[in-house]
């Protein structure tokens, strides 16, 4: 069975994410180890554009890439450690109005050195609804995690993320786990987006005491709501905002925290960072907030036109130099 070269891409997310080993993963999802390490080998040379189809070597080179712009690329890689290849290309084009390709940029800085390891978002395909949300507003997704304040104990952070955006609506940073704080961050999340009551979302959440409760499902059934919760011991179900957490736990617990209002701090720099200026792979590397006001269109009609407006220009560059 041939596959494209984003099932190979998929596959390879699963792999690096997987907690049950290689060999173990590869056997669930039906993938011979030599043929997975193959397709690594490729990815690790020449990202994913190793994972493409094979094709004869060309020799027209009117699209190469001027010393100047691979110079830009290096720059922008080394201003922002912290962006992936994926991230700088899209930056750049935003930014600095000029296009890159994402393969382009990671054959550059893996060339000089500043890409060691591939850092991707995996996200299991098959642990996704089968009907997917086509607008905003249409589910939001909720859910508790933990953080420990040395001196103060535990507290937890409840969350409202619009499913179709992922954008965080609101959140809050609470003593204690129960349904009085799950109901007061909806609230919240319903004030702040002005819906309706015959407009409101269906709620997905996990099945934890706090959303299971007589209270919670009173306050839901008051609020015009929905409510749909995932299978037991699945929290996949809520891969986007499980997702989040994770995302979010991997930057801001690399601080410890003496006080509740710097954690606050923290969470409020990191949502902020995350709505507004990270790019999220399965938007077609926009940001949440670009879908979520509905500036998602213009923003990929401004990318084609500079797209265009970059290979014309490498064109008659390139041209001219031949001759």
């Amino acid at each position: 069975m041939r596959r494209s070269a984003s099932e190979k891409m998929e596959i390879i997310r699963i792999v690096e994410e997987s907690e049950l080993g290689v060999k173990r993963t590869l056997e669930e999802i039906g993938i011979s180890r030599s043929t997975f390490y193959e397709w690594y080998k490729r990815y690790l040379e020449d990202g994913y554009e190793g994972l493409l189809p094979k094709k004869n070597k060309r020799h027209s080179y009117w699209n190469q890439i001027s010393q100047n712009e691979r110079m830009k690329v290096v720059e922008t890689a080394l201003e922002h450690p912290e962006l992936s290849p994926r991230e700088i290309a899209h930056q750049i084009t935003d930014t600095q109005k000029w296009f890159i390709s994402e393969s382009s940029v990671y054959r550059i800085l893996k060339a000089q050195g500043l890409v060691t390891s591939p850092a991707w978002i995996v996200m299991e395909a098959a642990d996704e609804f089968k009907d997917k949300t086509t607008h905003i507003h249409q589910q939001w997704q909720t859910d508790f995690t933990y953080f420990k304040i040395i001196g103060w104990g535990w507290y937890y952070l409840a969350t409202v993320m619009d499913d179709y955006s992922r954008f965080i609506i609101t959140w809050e940073l609470c003593k204690r786990m129960d349904s009085k704080n799950a109901s007061r961050v909806i609230e919240k999340a319903i004030q702040i987006s002005g819906l309706p009551e015959n407009k409101r979302p269906r709620l997905l959440s996990d099945n934890g005491p706090c959303y299971v409760s007589h209270e919670f499902t009173k306050f839901i059934s008051e609020s015009r709501m929905g409510h749909v919760r995932g299978a037991p011991y699945h929290p996949q179900t809520q891969g986007k905002i499980e997702r989040y957490h994770r995302t979010m736990k991997n930057i801001v617990k690399l601080d410890n925290y003496y006080y509740p209002d710097e954690l606050r701090d923290r969470l409020k720099e990191f949502v902020d960072y995350y709505n507004h200026e990270r790019y999220h792979e399965s938007l077609n590397n926009l940001t949440p907030a670009d879908v979520y006001y509905g500036r998602d269109w213009v923003r990929l009609q401004q990318r084609s036109i500079i797209k265009k407006e970059t290979m014309k220009k490498r064109r008659r560059i390139n041209q001219k130099v031949a001759s």
